[in-house]
């Protein structure tokens, strides 16, 4: 064949051996490598390279009388692929890792400039007496009923005893420790479309019920963290509304103080994010006692048409 013919033409034009008794070992090898190396480079890829050395062992060697020769070399291949995903699954964790900490480090730095500014916003509305007695006594009581639920974290989830979450619109990222040096095999992790159990293998679940929405599961996956806590990562179905919590019954975040991501409104489609932007904007006025976008745009109406018909009686209409 001609692939083998390259071979030999490569070891002739390399330079002379040696001795084996003379010559190092791993000067042998060196020389060897270079070689094949060369081949490889001319012969434009590995598979040719590899029909050429799997011919040359069959001509010149026993390799393939022994009837496991092809298993013994399959075997060979599939660690080298297993080796290869390992290395892409480690790449791709340590990229997720490091952008969910820039995230989080954004969205702290972003939080804390909007509070400054509602806080503002709320002293410049109380000096001007914005609202009479019946609406602070109504937004007293929505504050009393929000109180229930809990301030979100940095990630607009909560850190809970057994676990800690964050969340974005289209995913909830759950971190659950576990004891150092935990392996896979002794992981369980099941992840339904409503329901979620986590643990260790013989002992009481970690998490175990269900999920307070539904996910898609085919986009769910988990790992182990540096051996130390199972990091699991949920699709949600509807990308589109802020959970309360992961399992039903847990504590709940107040959804009214979660923080999109600014970073990321860039990313969706017009009418998405004209809709993300609308849900921000009326949580920060019902915080601060405001009217929504959907009142201001009514009572915008109103005062149009009475301008428009000064001849009809409005004395009895109420305008904010």
């Amino acid at each position: 064949m001609a692939i083998i013919s390259d071979i030999q033409e490569e070891e002739e034009a390399s330079p002379p051996q040696q001795p084996a008794a003379a010559a190092p070992v791993p000067a042998a090898v060196d020389v060897d490598l270079e070689v094949l190396e060369k081949v490889l480079e001319r012969k434009g890829g590995a598979l040719p390279f590899l029909h050429a050395a799997i011919d040359v062992a069959h001509k010149r060697s026993d390799l393939f009388r022994d009837p496991s020769a092809v298993s013994k070399v399959t075997a060979m291949a599939s660690a080298c692929r297993a080796q290869v995903e390992a290395e892409e699954r480690k790449a791709r964790d340590a990229k997720r890792k490091a952008e969910e900490l820039e995230r989080k480090a954004a969205a702290e730095k972003e939080r804390a400039v909007k509070a400054a500014a509602a806080e503002k916003v709320t002293a410049v509305a109380e000096e001007k007496g914005a609202g009479g007695s019946g609406e602070k006594d109504g937004s007293k009581e929505v504050e009393k009923e929000e109180s229930k639920a809990k301030k979100p974290n940095a990630g607009n989830g909560l850190d809970l005893e057994k676990y800690s979450w964050t969340q974005q619109l289209p995913e909830v990222n759950l971190s659950v420790p576990v004891p150092e040096g935990t392996k896979s095999r002794f992981v369980v992790c099941e992840i339904k479309k409503d329901h979620l159990k986590v643990g260790l293998k013989g002992q009481p679940p970690i998490i175990d019920g269900d999920l307070h929405k539904p996910v898609k599961v085919d986009d769910c996956f988990w790992s182990i963290e540096d051996g130390k806590y199972l990091s699991i990562l949920l699709t949600k179905h509807n990308q589109m509304e802020w959970w309360k919590s992961v399992i039903k019954g847990d504590p709940e975040v107040d959804t009214q103080r979660v923080e999109p991501e600014s970073s990321k409104l860039s990313d969706l489609d017009p009418e998405t994010r004209q809709t993300v932007e609308k849900m921000m904007f009326d949580q920060r006025q019902k915080q601060m006692g405001l009217p929504t976008s959907d009142e201001m745009q009514k009572d915008d109406m109103l005062k149009k048409f009475m301008a428009q018909h000064p001849e009809m009686d409005f004395s009895r209409a109420k305008i904010a």
